[in-house]
């Protein structure tokens, strides 16, 4: 073997040209991938970031090649990065080089009927979120709610409850210093349990780190068209206990996803007719957003090519795209060999199938720059030709490294050994999955979503608000005569372009957002880009806030006929304490002239009667006293356990403010509804009793002393504001996503 020395490496791709990262890209870096030492001091530049994740993926040619040329490696690495045509997933760049060296994205555990395995996958699920990666789990062994367990005489709690259970042990770990836990629970449509599992989260407090989806099959979907029953089989026997009206059931579905967004469904028959090697065992989950179908103890390592660069003379670059497919191709095999797997089992599993999972980002970016609308026949038949090339250009990559490589070892059996078939290197390769925080590095829109968005308010650390805008649409405003600072303003406070004055028809037409794209050019999309993709499409199918409980199971109805393998669907407002991205413009309210009797105050009494509630925050103690007077509730006094501060003065006008709104006759649970769901970058606790700011905190202590009977509960965690910086969040690709500071609800 040629003498290899990877700091000389290091030292020759520092020379190459720095990376084109934005300046909102350089905060997401330095607050979620750069190396810290102890106190939090950043210790390497983008740059180096970038030299140390192509050095480490470089070296594994070694492993099959003694002569190989690393060094000719490394740079097309870097430099694929640097330009951010591609850019794996986080925990690669996170992790490539360093100690941990764990670099995948996702992975799935099994669960099966007993308490030794079921805590086995807790233990190991932890391992998991510790290292960076997010985790999904089918719950469809576990036996059911009340049924018998032979070995104790007594009965199962069933799996919503030990679901609970990862869902603390996920609330606990920070995910290496990081990345926050995400899980995905899955249930089959048949299991016992599935009507509580479906409504599990009408208590938005429950299962606040799991998205959920139910797993439904053939036979069910052939009985809801059929509106006949379906039957309900006992894990543990496999015996039929009980038979429900499959109508019945998809409408508690419907009704579920209306009201918050989940359960989303898969097609876990399609997902197994898919699967590349069905003789090594059954798909039963996928990873956190849906899109990487896995059997147990797999993991997938994912990246994502950036479309919006590709773009030539008002086509396709094809040229640059298909030489940037072969190398994230090759990238992303080698990670699979320089991967420290958080378990033995999943190493050998992992390497075994060696499945990669190539995606996109910027896909309405590059629409906008053929002057394509989202959603017009011509984007779809684009998406069609353009992920047929790309999935063509990685089966092709693939085929060429199994030929110096070899193939991959569960070659035989699988479905590409048949007469006369070509070896190839990787069982998958193609993925669309969520690029919530690296599309915000690659400057580009996410996925294949449309933009949320034209422009928004984004608010920097110190507290600055900036105004951002697609460059695109930017420049293209400029171009077009119709930029002026008003504009723009007016799109970030949450106007649709059509609504403005001196727009150009054509730029309505084509720069529209989410909310201006129906739901069946959402599925249409994604169903396009599905016919071409190996794995899955992670997608959100956004609906207005006034979308019907049927339009909802039209677009479920759509993406089984079109081939999805699942859907995910978002109704506006839909989650309790949703804060827009963008404002809304509200427009005033007819003058009438009519009179209007002004509140009168109340005037304190000497003495009044009260409790003071000790709440724990990010902030340290708070004691809330509450006092009434014969008329209820009169006013809040609070004091900060931490003499001083800023908190401590906050916490003071907010206790005045809500005395003031009672002594004027303001309702009780008003109060509570707005201060409810607040967050700030100190949440405290974890569960039902999670505190996720200082005003979160006053409105569980209100509603514990209004109605004593009802637990004291804070807000959901799935609220619009995020919970590290404050600004707002979006809703894509199954997911929250704050464009600020790159947190994703997702991991």
């Amino acid at each position: 073997m040629a003498s290899f020395s990877r700091a000389a490496l290091e030292e020759v791709l520092m020379t190459r040209a720095m990376p084109n990262f934005s300046d909102n890209a350089k905060t997401v870096l330095e607050r979620r991938y750069l190396k810290k030492n102890e106190k939090g001091e950043v210790l390497e530049t983008p740059q180096e970031l970038l030299v140390r994740v192509a050095a480490a993926i470089a070296e594994a040619d070694l492993s099959y090649d003694d002569n190989a040329d690393v060094t000719k490696t490394a740079e097309s690495f870097y430099d694929m990065m640097a330009t951010r045509e591609f850019l794996p997933n986080s925990p690669t760049l996170m992790n490539a080089g360093r100690d941990l060296g764990q670099l995948s994205a996702c992975f799935v555990l099994p669960v099966g009927d007993s308490m030794e395995s079921i805590f086995e996958a807790v233990k190991n699920t932890a391992l998991i979120h510790k290292s960076g990666g997010g985790t999904g789990f089918s719950f469809s062994s576990v036996r059911p709610k009340n049924d018998i367990v032979c070995s104790t005489n007594g009965v199962s709690s069933g799996p919503i409850s030990f679901m609970k259970v990862f869902d603390t042990a996920t609330e606990m770990i920070k995910q290496g210093g990081t990345r926050r836990g995400a899980n995905m629970g899955m249930l089959r449509v048949d299991h016992p349990d599935i009507e509580e599992f479906i409504g599990v989260k009408e208590d938005k407090s429950l299962l606040t780190n799991f998205n959920l989806s139910v797993a439904l099959t053939e036979t069910f979907m052939e009985a809801v068209n059929a509106d006949d029953s379906y039957a309900l089989i006992s894990p543990r026997n496999g015996e039929v206990v009980n038979k429900l009206n499959a109508r019945d059931v998809f409408d508690q579905l419907v009704q579920a996803a209306w009201a918050s967004g989940e359960p989303g469904i898969v097609f876990i028959d399609r997902m197994n007719r898919d699967n590349p090697t069905p003789n090594v065992g059954e798909i039963e989950a996928t990873n956190p957003c849906g899109e990487q179908p896995l059997l147990p103890y797999e993991s997938c390592n994912l990246g994502s090519i950036n479309l919006s660069l590709m773009e030539k003379d008002g086509d396709v670059d094809w040229e640059r795209l298909g030489d940037t497919v072969k190398k994230a191709v090759h990238f992303l095999d080698n990670v699979v060999d320089v991967n420290r797997y958080p378990l033995q089992q999943i190493a050998d599993m992992t390497r075994a199938n060696r499945k990669i999972g190539m995606g996109i980002m910027g896909w309405a970016d590059l629409l906008y720059k053929l002057c394509i609308p989202y959603g017009s026949e011509e984007s779809l038949k684009l998406a069609d030709k353009l992920m047929k090339f790309v999935d063509d250009t990685a089966l092709e990559a693939s085929l060429q490294l199994a030929k110096i490589r070899g193939a991959f070892p569960n070659f035989k059996g699988s479905v590409y050994n048949s007469n006369g078939s070509k070896e190839v290197r990787n069982a998958t390769r193609t993925t669309i999955a969520p690029t919530g925080t690296i599309s915000i590095l690659a400057g580009c829109s996410s996925g294949i979503e449309p933009l949320f968005s034209l422009a928004f308010i984004r608010r920097v650390m110190d507290g600055t608000e900036m105004l951002e805008i697609n460059p695109v649409f930017e420049d293209a405003a400029k171009a077009g005569g119709f930029y002026n600072a008003d504009l723009m303003n007016r799109l970030a406070k949450g106007a649709h372009l059509a609504e403005l004055d001196g727009v150009p028809a054509e730029a309505v037409d084509l720069f529209v957002t989410a909310h201006e794209i129906n739901p069946e050019q959402h599925i249409k999309m994604q169903a396009a880009f599905q016919d071409h993709t190996n794995n899955a499409v992670s997608k959100t199918v956004n609906f207005p806030e006034t979308a019907t409980r049927e339009e909802v199971a039209e677009v479920f109805w759509l993406a089984y006929k079109m081939g999805c393998k699942g859907v995910t669907i978002y109704r506006d407002k839909s989650r309790e304490g949703q804060v827009l991205n963008v404002g809304e413009d509200k427009k005033p309210a007819e003058q009438i002239s009519v009179e209007v009797s002004k509140p009168k105050k109340r005037d304190r009494p000497a003495v009044l009667v009260g409790k003071t509630y000790q709440m724990r925050t990010g902030c340290g103690p708070l004691y809330i006293t509450i006092n009434e007077d014969n008329d209820g509730l009169f006013e809040v006094f609070t004091t900060m356990g931490k003499a001083g501060g800023c908190a401590a003065s906050q916490c003071e006008a907010l206790g005045r403010l809500v005395s003031l709104s009672w002594r004027m006759g303001v309702d009780v649970e008003a109060v509570i509804k707005n201060l409810r769901g607040i967050s700030c970058h100190k949440p405290s606790g974890f569960g039902a009793n999670r505190v996720l700011s200082c005003a979160d905190a006053l409105a569980s202590a209100v509603q514990s002393h209004y109605n004593p009977n009802a637990p004291v509960k804070n807000g959901p965690s799935q609220v619009g504001a995020c919970p590290e910086c404050g600004d707002a969040v979006e809703h894509e690709e199954g997911c929250l996503l704050c464009r600020s500071c790159g947190y994703s609800e997702c991991g």
